[in-house]
């Protein structure tokens, strides 16, 4: 496995780096309580939006985990409105028609029913674990990502829905219904089976044949190219083999997270901050995307409770170092309200090969900002995941 020479962050160190998250979380709830967090920043600040972003449930996310350090009541209230405005919007179907209900409600409402016992909240969950569900193909054995059910020029699925998944398999724990996490092992399985190249790359997103559902092909929408390695896809790949095994112990989930790890690890700079896609290595000329250090090393601390204890120390170290990387050079540590917490994210970057809009890039981007919260909590405590 590669090494790198960094030297890795203290536990100290993370406290007062987690620290400095909160209180930027702090300055931004009077900005983000009645409405939510824009996808990505402009120059460094949050506009303010309405709940209709796929990527609304991270914000929410912050404050429960700034709750968690401080058990400050101000945070505990203001996610909590959040829950309101997350179960009106699953009720009435608001911007709802894709796969990302992991992502929403997860972050907002599963965790609240986690920390608080809310049933609202709860209820909240549930019921985006049923419209996930109404996105399942049975013809090829997956959750169809976006568009009309069924159209064939979107009869597909992308490997970003592997953070989506964990939320069934919390329905099945918390309603007794085995249907939830039965989709999930088959999504899961066919994601595994055709979304993971030999060399251990991913593909973004992956066609299924609507008549046989057999594979098609695989192809990029916010990579590079299509036989490219988006970072974050990748960095999606790592987190969520790891969920799926800490639900499942199937063996050949933590296969293929060792797979799609070594090859993020093989292909990272020597600051461990990868560009917005693997294709690129140190001295191009190419934004970075350091959500996707913050989403790994997530995954590499959950797969470190299971593997055997060198590995464990060895995926802890790594850690130590990509959160390191991603304090010095990354981190914001102060600004005006609406700032946020990590710089040199990137949502979408046009190519001549790509499909997508560019946005939010050399930005801050609300999942980054979570899941560096996210990965200073589990540094820094025994931490029950809200996935």
């Amino acid at each position: 496995m590669k090494s790198f020479d960094i030297s890795p962050l203290t536990c100290s160190q993370a406290l007062a780096a987690l620290d400095t998250a909160v209180e930027l979380v702090r300055r931004n709830l009077p900005l983000f309580t009645d409405r939510c967090q824009n996808h990505s920043s402009v120059n460094d600040v949050y506009p303010p939006c309405d709940n209709v972003q796929w990527t609304c449930g991270f914000w929410p996310g912050e404050i429960w985990l700034a709750y968690e350090r401080t058990g400050d009541e101000a945070f505990k209230a203001a996610a909590l409105k959040l829950v309101d405005s997350f179960l009106y919007r699953i009720e009435h179907k608001i911007e709802v028609d894709h796969h990302d209900m992991g992502f929403l409600y997860s972050l907002s409402c599963v965790s609240a029913w986690k920390l608080t016992g809310s049933e609202k909240a709860r209820r909240a969950a549930l019921l985006a674990a049923d419209q996930l569900c109404g996105r399942f193909q049975e013809k090829g054995g997956f959750f169809q990502a976006w568009g009309p059910l069924g159209a064939a020029d979107n009869y597909r699925y992308i490997i970003d829905c592997l953070l989506n998944v964990p939320l069934l398999y919390w329905a099945s724990e918390t309603s007794g219904d085995g249907h939830y996490a039965a989709l999930a092992h088959r999504h899961v399985a066919t994601c595994l089976a055709n979304s993971i190249r030999p060399d251990g790359s991913t593909y973004h997103t992956f066609f299924m044949d609507p008549v046989t559902g057999g594979p098609v092909r695989g192809a990029t929408c916010q990579g590079y190219k299509d036989d490219s390695c988006w970072a974050r896809g990748q960095a999606w790949g790592v987190y969520g083999t790891a969920l799926s095994y800490t639900y499942t112990r199937r063996p050949e989930y933590l296969d293929a997270f060792r797979r799609v790890l070594a090859y993020y690890l093989e292909r990272l700079p020597e600051n461990m901050i990868p560009y917005w896609d693997m294709t690129f290595t140190t001295g191009d000329a190419e934004p970075w995307d350091s959500s996707s250090a913050s989403i790994v090393a997530c995954g590499l601390l959950e797969a470190a409770k299971y593997v055997p204890a060198e590995e464990s120390e060895r995926y802890k170290t790594l850690v130590g170092q990509m959160l390191a990387s991603v304090w010095s050079l990354c981190a914001v540590k102060e600004g005006p309200v609406g700032v946020g917490l990590v710089r040199h994210g990137t949502y979408s970057k046009k190519s001549p090969y790509n499909t997508c809009t560019q946005e939010g890039v050399d930005e801050c981007v609300s999942w980054g900002d979570y899941f560096y919260m996210e990965a200073l909590t589990r540094l820094t405590r025994d931490w029950t995941p809200y996935w």
